[in-house]
């Protein structure tokens, strides 16, 4: 038999299963509009469903005749000011996960057989988001005083099942595509030097402008519109400037968000925005929801990013709400192909969500306590600042809890070249208070930290259990070629979930491939290193210790090293940085300025 003949059964059997995709995608459509109008009691969609088409709503007036006779049941519901706000959220939730199903539908109905790869990574990526979104309509129950959760979970078990079956199809799918392996493999051969932003292939929403724009300083930035508090600009509040910018648009749009500390509540729904500020600590989105308060965790953050395509450039995101209020969200994140940029997020606990989708952190620093970068998107943190905050009394603080609740789903928390340390008001006291990486929020929770940075304050057990051996036999947590006087892994719990893995395979987790971000996050014009670096001798430099500040040091002898001595600070509040162990020792000076050295030529 010739290869021709080959080829086109090979492409009628992926037309096959493409269709076989297709009707299974519809039929979930069908069955979780269902279960969201019935549990919704609304006569109409959520905002968050602006991607809805005629067929969407065809959908929708299908099941308005069921209504009715829900309404008595969500009335008695809504005695519960919790149950409320969780059926107020599954109500979002739920068209939002329509939503992913619908594009999940569009896309495999129209795709060109060349670009199959690219259309299995996003169909995986948004059906993922469905899932979860599904999922955080269910966690939005805990700590309600009715049973409204458990019939929420009951009406909703055949819209995650036929989820969780079409994700399994379209996984395997990858598999049955030999040029995937291939492509993946192929991807080594480029440059992994850090990359500017420069390139051929560009997403339709970037432009040269754009690019040269946020890799510019501020003060040569134009904007579309800008945001001062004082006057000088367009509009004095940030929330009256999103009004005027566009929610469709094909290339970005952008909003200078002026110095400033802006106490507002924002929802950015709009696609392809770019938000630059004076700097992260010069301009500041502040807010106080928390879950003590009444609203549920999802409710609570200060800025919810939902436009894909959103990059943030020199913003702080803040919730002060502090320790003594819990779940408290500075930033909750549900875009797709979303980045961020010199950036914090400030908080106590669950700081920062990174709720669903494909994100990428560079040169950013999150601080709090417990679980405070969480959520269960596919999301890279490069060259960023973890900084844990001193907690109540009798509390440990835990860095991360990814949410991954399928094994096909592809998500995770990947850290690399970062920093884990003590907040300057912990620090005095890091050896008082328990700390780990991480533990399991979900079954098969997913979180990879390699060559970076952990101090001293990290527990020589490293992961902590979320609940008795929930999810310690299904979680997948590693740590690669990590550096430092909490990194070693002697005496690291033994659960089955923890893996040990080799430079081949912890290339798979850098952003290039895990998010294949030369198409998108490239485009961006911000600093991005697409793999690992190519250096063998040395784990990377703390960012906060660069070459020529750590040989003097340790030349010197000297262990402090004031604020200004460092290239990159470790937070934006003055403090004294202590150096690490390994160069502390008179014994390692020397050893310090050539492992500086290596390390310095090797990169």
């Amino acid at each position: 038999m010739s290869y021709g003949d080959d080829d086109s059964k090979r492409k009628r059997r992926l037309a096959i299963i493409g269709v076989s995709s297709m009707l299974l995608v519809a039929m979930v459509v069908a069955v979780t509009v269902g279960v969201g109008l019935n549990n919704s009691g609304d006569d109409k969609l959520n905002d968050s469903s602006h991607k809805s088409t005629s067929q969407h709503s065809r959908l929708q007036r299908s099941k308005l005749t069921r209504l009715p006779r829900n309404q008595s049941f969500l009335e008695e519901l809504s005695k519960d000011p919790r149950t409320r706000g969780a059926l107020q959220s599954c109500k979002e939730l739920m068209n939002m996960s329509v939503g992913e199903l619908k594009q999940s539908l569009d896309k495999v109905t129209d795709f060109d057989l060349s670009e199959i790869e690219t259309m299995v990574a996003d169909v995986k990526t948004w059906l993922s988001a469905s899932i979860t979104y599904q999922e955080t309509c269910l966690d939005g129950f805990e700590n309600t005083t009715t049973d409204a959760g458990k019939k929420m979970k009951k009406g909703m078990k055949l819209a995650m099942e036929l989820s969780a079956n079409l994700l399994d199809i379209v996984s395997g799918l990858s598999s049955a595509i030999p040029s995937l392996e291939s492509f993946t493999h192929r991807r080594l051969l480029q440059d992994d030097l850090p990359v500017l932003g420069h390139g051929e292939q560009f997403p339709e929403w970037t432009d040269i402008g754009t690019r040269r724009l946020l890799a510019a300083p501020v003060s040569k930035i134009k904007a579309d519109i800008v945001v001062a508090k004082d006057g000088s600009g367009d509009f004095t509040t940030i929330t009256a400037a999103l009004a005027h910018v566009p929610i469709k648009r094909k290339k970005a749009f952008v909003l200078h968000i002026k110095e400033g500390v802006y106490q507002e509540y924002l929802e950015i729904r709009m696609d392809n925005l770019v938000v630059i500020g004076d700097g992260r600590e010069k301009t500041r989105i502040t807010g106080n929801k928390n879950f003590v308060d009444g609203i549920n965790t999802f409710r609570t953050s200060t800025v919810a990013v939902l436009g894909d395509n959103f990059v943030a450039k020199n913003i702080g995101f803040e919730n002060n709400a502090g320790a003594i209020k819990h779940q408290a969200v500075a930033l909750r994140v549900s875009a797709d192909y979303a980045v961020f940029y010199n950036c914090s997020m400030d908080g106590h606990q669950d700081t920062l969500y990174t709720h669903a989708k494909r994100q990428f952190y560079r040169d950013c620093s999150i601080s709090g306590t417990i679980d405070f970068v969480f959520g269960d998107a596919s999301v890279v943190f490069q060259n960023c600042k973890f900084l844990v905050r001193k907690p109540l009394e009798n509390q440990q603080c835990i860095v991360t809890a990814q949410g991954r609740k399928m094994r096909r789903q592809p998500s995770a928390i990947v850290i690399q070249n970062s920093t884990f340390t003590a907040h300057p008001d912990l620090f005095p006291e890091r050896k008082a208070f328990k700390s780990y990486l991480g533990r399991p929020w979900k079954e098969y929770s997913r979180t990879i930290i390699m060559e970076s940075f952990i101090d001293d304050l990290i527990q020589p057990d490293g992961w902590l259990p979320w609940l008795g051996t929930f999810g310690l036999k299904t979680c997948w947590y590693t740590e690669f070629n990590n550096y430092g006087p909490g990194s070693s892994k002697k005496l690291r719990v033994k659960w089955n979930g923890i893996k040990t893995i080799n430079r081949q395979h912890a290339m798979d987790f850098t952003p290039a491939r895990f998010l294949k971000g030369d198409s998108w996050i490239k485009a961006t014009g911000i600093p991005y290193t697409p793999f690992l670096p190519r250096h063998l001798l040395c784990p990377a430099i703390p960012p906060l210790l660069p070459f020529a500040t750590v040989a003097v040091a340790a030349i010197a002898g000297t262990e402090k090293l004031s604020r200004n001595a460092a290239v990159n600070t470790i937070t934006h509040r003055p403090q004294i940085l202590t150096l690490p162990a390994i160069y502390s020792s008179s014994r390692m000076r020397g050893v310090a300025v050539l492992y500086s050295f290596l390390r310095y030529i090797a990169v």
